[in-house]
């Protein structure tokens, strides 16, 4: 069985159970799997709701950054594998979004893999979200906390103002 790339930028949605049985597929060696699944929420509640989110990218360059953050994350921490997924284009609240996946020997370090990943992805990955609510569309800034996130892991961002 042909293993999954490690990295896939795409529109279509994914199943969980079908991308952790991949990765762990033949590894006998794994103990632990973690694994994040992140959902378009409404983020501002009844007042001005999302009705929609729009994600945008630059092929290529956003797969291989995020490659970059998954090697720096393996030689971090002990990891057997990992599977990270993000999904583009017009996306609606509830639908998923993320899929980051770790597969380790041992539960800490397939959580610390697992967050340092999606503490990256919120960052610094080369991705454009535009919200549209009833007020119009707008391009989502970063956000101070994402960036505090990725500061104790040593990393720093800038990205918030």
């Amino acid at each position: 069985m042909p293993h999954s790339p490690r990295v896939s930028i795409q529109t279509a949605d994914f199943d969980l159970s079908t991308e952790v049985a991949a990765l762990r597929a033949d590894d006998a060696g794994v103990g632990a799997v973690a694994s994040f699944v992140g959902t378009v929420r409404d983020r501002h509640g009844e007042q001005a709701g999302v009705s929609a989110m729009e994600l945008e990218h630059y092929p290529g360059m956003t797969e291989a950054a995020i490659e970059a953050m998954i090697d720096e994350a393996m030689r971090r921490f002990p990891l057997r594998g990992v599977r990270v997924i993000h999904r583009v284009g017009l996306l609606r609240p509830g639908d998923q979004i993320v899929l980051v996946v770790t597969t380790s020997a041992h539960r800490g370090a397939a959580f610390q893999g697992c967050e340092f990943l999606m503490d990256y992805l919120k960052t610094q990955a080369p991705f454009w979200k535009k919200e549209t609510t009833p007020d119009g569309a707008r391009w989502v800034d970063a956000r101070v906390a994402d960036d505090e996130a990725l500061a104790r892991w040593g990393l720093r961002s800038g990205n918030a103002g």
